[in-house]
């Protein structure tokens, strides 16, 4: 392959006020109130979590306002849950388009995620360090809830009569079959640790490695085919609001989806993720890194009021909100009496299902950008539609968007289709 100068294109410039006239005569919005609470206990030190609910769309126009939340639970060390958490949301954000409206926002906000998971993995794996980490990535947008996640973190969500819904997938090899044989066609092992005497003990782990986990961003110890990519879902709330509990697997193993949000219900957030990690300790004792964000999601028109001094009377927002739950109301579905509208969701780890087909091109340049690093180069440096994968001739064309040489290694080494060489840890 010839030796060609990556750059960069500068994308043209959208007047400020183009932007915000885009926004005033989209779907008007009215924004929820956002109240969250953090609360942690820590075993070995290697959970992290991400609070930002002042972000913009649009910098300077606070009508474009998001908020995130995000769990990092390390593991091997803490050097992936920082980079992931420093690194992530800059990395989903460059990858949708600049200019779009919020409802373009939203529509590419699950491809942008998939994209910003693999290209922090990348980037973190260059670095030539062994740790991995879970994530689970949160972004609320108005009543428009986004959740990207890799590993067992989780979150779960709590609307009004107390239906709980869960917005992730546990990637642990013990509990997901179709993992399982991901992992296996891509070249891996799964199995028990043996001890003497051949005996089998413990949860399914991966092989080279020993990870319990099949996605991750990191552990380059372990075979590519422990991938980044995450799982997605989106949902739209009703203007009734809900309860987000997001959460590393210090407080899963401990108590279930359940459990955990009748614990907190009636509570303000801030108390809300203290009691939820004091109710697993009490469970189950310190035996993880336990952390726990609580995100209320509340209508504007209704503005919080205080606790009632009588815990019978339950006439604050919250405890109206967050009740306990009908004893008909069974279903852990997304409920339709609760009018949440799931609008989005995938689980799929190959790259051609989640990134589309569409080849952005500069037409001054007649570069095409990578759709996960965001770099330009011209189509003889990358992966097209109508070339076959880079290692593996004999497999069917891809399918997929333009990727650079890089992110085309990465692709292909996450699917089997070359040898990786991970450093065994012993």
């Amino acid at each position: 392959m010839s030796q060609t100068e990556v750059t960069r294109v500068k994308p043209a410039l959208v007047p400020l006020g183009t932007l915000i006239g885009r926004e005033l005569r989209s779907e008007k919005v009215d924004k929820p109130i956002i109240r969250y609470g953090q609360a942690a206990l820590a075993k070995k030190g290697e959970d992290y979590f991400l609070i930002k609910p002042d972000c913009q769309r649009i910098p300077g126009d606070p009508s474009t306002s998001f908020s995130v939340f995000a769990i990092f639970d390390g593991h091997n060390g803490i050097s992936a849950a920082i980079f992931a958490k420093e690194n992530l949301l800059n990395n989903v954000l460059s990858a949708i388009p600049q200019g779009a409206s919020r409802d373009e926002w939203l529509q590419a906000l699950p491809r942008a995620l998939v994209a910003g998971f693999v290209k922090t993995d990348i980037e973190f794996q260059q670095k030539g360090e062994s740790s991995g980490t879970t994530v689970t990535f949160v972004v609320i947008d108005g009543w428009t809830v986004t959740v990207a996640s890799v590993g067992d973190s989780r979150c779960i969500l709590d609307t009004q009569g107390g239906i709980v819904s869960l917005l992730t997938v546990d990637h642990r090899l013990e509990e997901n079959a179709e993992e399982r044989e991901r992992v296996t066609a891509s070249g891996g092992e799964v199995g028990r640790l043996n001890v003497f005497g051949g005996n089998e003990v413990g949860p399914l782990r991966c092989w080279p490695g020993g990870l319990c986990l099949s996605r991750s961003i990191g552990d380059t110890d372990v075979g590519e085919f422990i991938v980044p990519v995450p799982h997605v879902k989106q949902v739209k709330l009703s203007d009734a609001g809900g309860r987000l509990i997001i959460a590393s697997d210090g407080i899963w193993d401990a108590l279930s989806s359940e459990a955990a949000a009748k614990a907190c219900r009636g509570l303000p957030a801030d108390l809300a993720a203290k009691l939820v990690v004091k109710e697993a300790l009490r469970s189950r004792g310190l035996k993880d890194d336990t952390t726990c964000l609580v995100v209320d999601i509340i209508p504007s028109v209704h503005p919080l009021l205080p606790p009632s001094p009588t815990p019978r009377k339950k006439h604050n927002v919250l405890g109206s909100l967050f009740g306990k739950r009908s004893q008909n109301s069974s279903s852990k579905r997304l409920s339709a009496v609760g009018a949440v509208e799931e609008l989005f969701e995938e689980g799929s780890a190959m790259l051609a299902e989640r990134l589309g087909k569409d080849f952005p091109m500069n037409p001054d340049s007649g570069l095409f950008r990578c759709a996960i690093c965001q770099v330009d180069q011209p189509p003889s440096d990358g992966l097209s539609v109508n070339s076959g994968p880079f290692f593996s001739p004999s497999s069917k064309p891809w399918e997929g968007p333009f990727l650079c040489a890089n992110c085309r290694r990465k692709k292909d080494a996450m699917e089997g289709k070359r040898p990786s060489k991970p450093t065994i840890s012993i």
